[in-house]
């Protein structure tokens, strides 16, 4: 019979440092993690990293987290310790070094004495057994890693439901190959299912994911930040994000990676999860993202699959910027698969009719300018001909 997966729960009310180091400690026992680490191993932090974004805003890992990690490790001997990310936009040394400084990333490094990656290469790892992508291109220090810890932030997210610990490990690509594979890959479930492949391909030893404080409605950056009270951790990613799910009101089944997860036998569902330590926080009025309530109607109906499909095509809510607010930086046309954004007059500017629905533009909008709003009328203006811009 297989072994059931285990999940602890440690609750934290805020990033106090004695806090946090009593929480992590707490759920390194529980799974026995010194068991699983040695004193010679290369251990690689991959916490989100998004953007440049301070930590109170709830967008990336935050860095006490990352620092008690840290220290966790090294009293268990672990000296060879390196922070990596490939955040969204290019994987360049310029903007590695403003994420990790604003992120709080850099006085981590320099308290503890750990390596922040600023090695931009990268290399391929096969994956034969991927159901929809059999290789990756993955940054160095994932390809050089012994053991890989995934610090993700409990979030929601307009494509995939929620960002945990699965979504966490898309930020092992690098750079703009992440848009992409969003190019590659526009319809939700094969995404999903590269997601999942990715999981399997990059195999982090353990999760650990920050939901002290978390962000709820339009995730992963452009919502709003919850409090949330609590870390967990597994050494099953699937498993964890199926209990994070669950702390905010989702079913496995309303998140497709989840749900394919589940189908492969990579994870039981939440009855069959082992949940220990503390009680896990449930969240009932977590807010969903904008594209996901708009999209709820359509399981309410007995439509053919085939119908179902083709009405959610026509339906997808669309990212509309609010001219008003949108300064002209670039950074949507700069992250969009497509290609379908420009930048007029100082605003941005979308062709709808090759928009991919991805959100990328939404997630890397610095002022949060970017709604995701009902496709009906931007579909309507495309069938009179117009180039609508947004606002």
């Amino acid at each position: 019979m297989p072994v059931r997966p285990i999940v602890s729960i440690a609750l934290a009310d805020c990033y106090d440092d004695a806090v946090l180091s009593d929480a992590v400690s707490r759920l390194f026992a529980d799974l026995h993690i010194n068991e699983k680490i040695r004193p010679d191993m290369r251990v690689l932090l991959k916490p989100n990293l998004l953007m440049k974004r301070k930590p109170e805003e709830a967008t990336t890992t935050h860095p006490v987290l990352v620092e008690v990690v840290i220290r966790e490790l090294q009293q268990h001997g672990i000296t060879k310790i390196t922070i990596a990310d490939s955040p969204g936009g290019p994987y360049t040394a310029a903007m590695l070094k403003g994420i990790y400084a604003v992120s709080g990333m850099e006085a981590v490094a320099q308290r503890t004495g750990v390596c922040l990656n600023e090695d931009l290469g990268y290399g391929v790892r096969k994956n034969p057994d991927g159901i929809t992508i059999q290789e990756f291109t993955l940054i160095r220090p994932v390809l050089e890693a012994d053991f890989i810890i995934d610090l993700p932030k409990l979030k929601t997210h307009g494509m995939t439901v929620m960002s945990g610990a699965v979504k966490n490990l898309f930020g092992t690509i690098p750079g703009l190959m992440k848009p992409e594979m969003h190019m590659r890959l526009p319809e939700r479930e094969r995404f999903a299912s590269m997601l999942v492949d990715l999981c399997e391909t990059v195999r982090p030893g353990l999760s650990i994911c920050d939901a002290v404080i978390s962000m709820e409605g339009d995730g992963p950056s452009g919502g709003q930040p919850r409090t949330t009270g609590f870390l967990a951790a597994s050494e099953n990613p699937y498993a964890l994000d199926i209990v994070l799910a669950h702390a905010i009101g989702l079913l496995s089944g309303d998140v497709e990676m989840l749900r394919q997860a589940i189908e492969r036998g990579l994870s039981p569902d939440l009855s069959d999860i082992c949940q220990t330590g503390d009680s896990l926080p449930i969240f009932t009025d977590f807010q969903k993202p904008s594209a996901v309530k708009n999209l709820d109607f359509s399981n309410s109906f007995p439509l053919p699959r085939f119908l179902r499909s083709r009405i959610l095509r026509q339906v997808t809510p669309l990212p509309r910027i609010r001219k008003k607010d949108c300064i002209g930086c670039g950074k949507c046309a700069e992250s969009c698969p497509a290609h379908t954004i420009r930048i007029e007059n100082h605003r941005a500017c979308i062709r709808y009719d090759q928009c991919i629905k991805c959100y990328c533009c939404h997630e890397m909008c610095p002022v949060k300018a970017i709604d995701i709003q009902s496709g009906i009328i931007p579909r309507l203006l495309e069938k009179r001909g117009k180039e609508q811009p947004h606002g």
